[in-house]
This record gives C-alpha cells, structure tokens and sequence, in this order.
C-alpha cells in the first residue's frame, strides 16, 4: 500500500529528521513508528500526505508517486488524526465528522448520515450529535478525530500520537477501540507514538527509529521484544521486555486446577472431609462465576465471608502476561481462569504460570527454524 523508498528530510539549517527511510507498510495492518523525541516518526507520518514534503526519495501510493498528484486530492484520500483531535470547535460534532465528505462533495444529508453511522461505530452516544468539542471529555473528542478520519472511507489512516493527551484508562479504551475498528475496515494504519507499550499493544509491526531520523529496526512485536537489532533497540525497550514478551504467548493450553472449585450450593462438610480436599476453594455462584476463596476449616457458608479473588482471565483470550500478574496480585497467588461468559475453568498458580510460559517459548525456540527454512524455499 504505502512504499517508502529511501525518503530523507533536510532543512535549510541542515538539519536532518528523517536519513535514507525505506519502509514497505502493507494494506490491512497497523504499522506503529516509535522512537525517541526528534527520532522523525512525526515528520515521516506527514511526508505522507505532503504536509511535510519529503527532501529527496520517493514514496508511492498503491505504485503512485504521491508528487505526482494534487495535494489536497492526496490529502481526502487519507484520514488523519492528531493529539487532541483538532476538531473545529464552532461546529457541532455531527458537522465535524462530515467535514471531509463535504469538501468531496456529498450532500448536507448524505454526509450528516455518514456522520451518524460513525459515530454510532466509535462507540459515541447519537444523543452528542448536536453537542459541541467543549462539550465532550478528551477520549470523547478523540473518538470523534477517529470518525471524521474515517468518514469518507479513506484506505489509507494516518494517526499521530492520538491518545497520549488522555489519562491511561481512556487511552487503552481508546487503543480497544481502535483494533475493533481495524478488525472491520483493514485500512492501512500508520500509527505515530512515543510509548512502546502502546507500540506492541496495537502494532501488527513496529518500527523503531532512533534520533536522526535512521530506521533501527523494522518487525513484529515479539520478534522486536526477542531479537532487538543492536543495544539501542533493546535500551529503548526497557529492562521489563521479558515481561512485555508474554503479551504473545497464549493461555490456551495452561493447565488449570478444577480440583479447587466447587459451587456454592456443594456439601460442604463432604467436601471438608475428603483427605485430599484442600483447605480453601474457589466458591461459585450457581451459573458458575466465582465469587470468592473459603477456607474450609473456618468458613461458615456466608457468602459476604469469602476472601477476595483478585481479577480472572480469559482462557485464550488473554496472554500468559495477564495470567501472571493476575496471579501475582490475587491474594493467595492463585489466578482465577474463566471462559467468554465469565464461567470458572480453574485456577492457575505462579509456579503453574511460570511452566507453560518455559514450554511455551521452547515450542517457539522449536518452530523458529522451520519458519526460515519456510521462508528461503518461497519463491
């Protein structure tokens, strides 16, 4: 889709933001470049559409030099969205999403009804239609940055540092919502940050730049987290990437402990008599959801009673990452794993965590060479 061609920016000063760039970003996928302050990611993400433009190589759209056509033309056919939104604050926010279908020509009623659908995909209220910017919180103006980048289809959005102006609960709201969207449109996203845990979050690759505007590494986040290129790469990652790095193996095949739970409405005194009972279980409602630990030899049947659980984590939804710091939190160590519908499967201690996370990256160890022999026989 977007095919960066050793593209460099130079200023009269002689100060040089981006140094002999190349960059093949691919249509349905988020590629994330992050680097440090004046790494050139934000003058990259502008050479773009030609808000910046570009000193001296070639970027092509779909094999189109971008020079070769009109810049505002270039410009409607790619959304964009900046910190804070940049929305127009004398317009409502229905008028601010159909901003582009307008200068394209749509009808007042067309674009207005393109504007609604958006803002109901976004995840906003249609009752915020007739509000204002000043009105709305930050993710809220920033949702609607989102729409109107999106309002006339553009195959192609570029987004620069969008939700680091919003507090850590909106922006990983926003981060959700944003790989939802993704998952139903594909557009080509380039994504500008700064926060590499943003980075691996919504990448599908990264590129890591370092200051002067050179590419110092180009790959998958956990190819990135595994293998960083060289000390700067790995600096910029930070101690805590072995960590990051279990985002991306799965709890689908963690073993779980079931002989801990039991339901609420269980013979409990049974249950207290066997020898192999352990002194606490996980209580479940009768639906199957957990409510709390009990230690048997002092619990009386009191639901308010039980100890507190901690948070659970979905079975292969959620990483080995979250299992552990589930169970690293929860009182008693143990990590409570349930199903979509929130359903107890069983519970997960560190050491058990700790096991599949070895024997999940000794299978990777295993597949790593099978994939590059793969990938010298393809054509």
């Amino acid at each position: 889709m977007i095919a960066i061609e050793e593209v460099s920016k130079r200023y009269a000063d002689g100060t040089v933001a981006v140094d002999r760039l190349s960059l093949q970003i691919p249509n349905h996928s988020i590629t994330v470049l992050v680097g440090p302050s004046g790494c050139g990611k934000t003058t990259t993400l502008r050479m773009i559409n030609r808000m910046v433009e570009p000193s001296s190589g070639t970027i092509r759209v779909n094999g189109e030099d971008i020079l070769r056509r009109p810049v505002n033309a270039l410009r409607r056919s790619m959304g964009y969205v900046i910190q804070n939104a940049g929305l127009f604050q004398h317009r409502t926010i229905l008028d601010n999403i159909a901003t582009v279908p307008r200068l394209l020509g749509w009808s007042k009623q067309r674009a207005r009804a393109r504007a609604a659908e958006l803002m109901e995909r976004v995840g906003l209220d249609p009752g915020m239609a007739r509000r204002y910017p000043y009105q709305l919180s930050g993710g809220q103006q920033q949702r609607v940055g989102v729409a109107r980048a999106l309002a006339s289809d553009p195959p192609i959005l570029l987004m620069d540092e969008p939700f680091s102006a919003v507090d850590p609960v909106v922006r990983r709201g926003l981060q959700e919502e944003l790989l939802r969207i993704q998952s139903e449109l594909g557009k080509a996203i380039v994504f500008v940050t700064h926060d590499m845990d943003e980075a691996i979050t919504i990448g599908d690759r990264i590129a890591v730049m370092r200051t002067g505007g050179k590419l110092a590494q180009f790959a998958a986040p956990d190819e990135i987290l595994s293998s960083p290129a060289d000390p700067f790469v790995e600096e910029f990652l930070g101690a805590d990437r072995g960590i990051r790095g279990l985002s991306f193996l799965s709890t689908r095949e963690l073993e779980l402990d079931r002989s801990q739970v039991f339901p609420v409405d269980s013979d409990w005194k049974r249950i207290a008599g066997r020898d192999e009972a352990s002194s606490s279980v996980l209580v479940t409602d009768a639906g199957g959801k957990p409510l709390g630990w009990a230690d048997l030899a002092t619990w009386s049947g009191d639901v308010e009673a039980l100890e507190p659980y901690g948070q659970s984590f979905e079975v292969g939804r959620d990483s080995l990452r979250v299992a552990l710091d589930r169970a690293v939190l929860a009182p008693n160590g143990q990590a409570v794993a349930v199903d979509g519908a929130g359903q107890v499967l069983g519970v997960a201690g560190q050491e058990t965590i700790a096991a599949a996370i070895r024997l999940a990256r000794q299978r990777r160890a295993a597949d790593a060479p099978q994939d590059a022999s793969k990938l010298k026989a393809a054509p």
